[in-house]
C-alpha cells in the first residue's frame, strides 16, 4: 500500500459517523447492513449517511450491493488487512517477539462466537 492511499484511508475515518459507520459495518461482518438500518442505529439523517457512505466506499473502506429495494454495505476486510499490514510492515526493527502482544490482540478479535469472543 502507498502511503497516499493510507492518507485517504486515515482521511475517510477522521470524521465521527464515519468512522462509527466503519466500525459498525465491521461489528455485522459479513451479512452487512442495509444503509436505512445503518442511518436508523447512528440516528443521521440518511441523505447525511449517503454522504458518509459515498466517502468510505471511494476509499475502499466499503462496498455495496443491490438487494431488491435495499442498498446492504459490508466493510472491506482484505483492505483492513492491507491497511494493517502497512501500519506494521516495518514493526519492531526485526525483532518478531516486541510484536507478539499485537498480533495477541488481533487473534482474540478473531476467535469464535463459541469461544466467546467477536468473530471477524
Amino acid at each position: 500500500m502507498e502511503s497516499n492511499y493510507a492518507i485517504e484511508i486515515f482521511a475517510a475515518l477522521s470524521q465521527p459517523t464515519r468512522l462509527e459507520t466503519f466500525r459498525l459495518l465491521m461489528e455485522h461482518e459479513p451479512a452487512g447492513l442495509p444503509a436505512g438500518e445503518i442511518a436508523r442505529r447512528l440516528e443521521v439523517p440518511q441523505n447525511t449517511m449517503s454522504s458518509h457512505l459515498a466517502i468510505l466506499a471511494r476509499a475502499g473502506l466499503v462496498e455495496s450491493e443491490r438487494h431488491s429495494r435495499s442498498i446492504i454495505y459490508r466493510a472491506v476486510l482484505d483492505r483492513v488487512r492491507e491497511l494493517t499490514s502497512f501500519l506494521v510492515q516495518d514493526c519492531c526493527g526485526g525483532r518478531p517477539e516486541l510484536c507478539e502482544p499485537l498480533v495477541a490482540e488481533f487473534t482474540l478479535c478473531c476467535t469464535t462466537p463459541s469461544e466467546g469472543k467477536n468473530a471477524c
